[in-house]
């Protein structure tokens, strides 16, 4: 804070001389006891008016504007182009490896398919299972073979044969 002081005119009048040494003193004493607390702030409001003040056109920063705008806007196509075909190899290679896998898969069900129906064939395995069927080797003449080509457009007759005993 400034120190504030009252100019003396005319120091011929010396009544008025100590008037003005009086008061110097006495602002002198109100300013030092001032300072004992916190500095004041003072704030000045001035009143702009900005409203005559007209904005120039600058072409030459427009156009600057509309090249640094087009050249942003292929840059921002040209990422996103390059992140879609990025993602979308990502995608499809978690697609190869998923169908890689279920081919994998089917081509163990059908190995363990091609056991099963070896193991259903075998020869053996069929002569025991009809052997505890109560089935034998065919007599002579219980056999029929046809020689002649299946047409069939002819009629063929039915015929009913009896059951097997059950299993237990």
């Amino acid at each position: 804070m400034a120190t504030q002081t009252i100019a003396a005119y005319n120091l011929n009048y010396g009544s008025q001389a100590g008037q003005v040494a009086e008061r110097n003193l006495t602002l002198l004493a109100a300013q030092q006891r001032g300072r004992r607390g916190p500095t004041p702030e003072v704030f000045i409001a001035k009143r702009l008016d900005n409203s005559r003040l007209v904005k120039a056109a600058d072409p030459v920063r427009v156009r600057e504007m509309r090249i640094f705008t087009a050249a942003m806007s292929v840059l921002f196509v040209f990422v996103m182009f390059y992140g879609w075909q990025h993602f979308s190899a990502i995608e499809y290679g978690y697609k190869v490896e998923a169908e890689k896998q279920q081919c994998a898969s089917l081509e163990e069900q059908n190995r363990q398919l091609r056991l099963t129906e070896a193991q259903l064939c075998d020869p053996d395995r069929i002569d025991r299972m009809a052997k505890k069927l109560g089935l034998g080797a065919p007599r002579p003449g219980q056999v029929v073979r046809q020689e002649n080509a299946f047409d069939p457009s002819t009629p063929v007759m039915a015929q009913a044969s009896p059951m097997p005993p059950p299993l237990r």
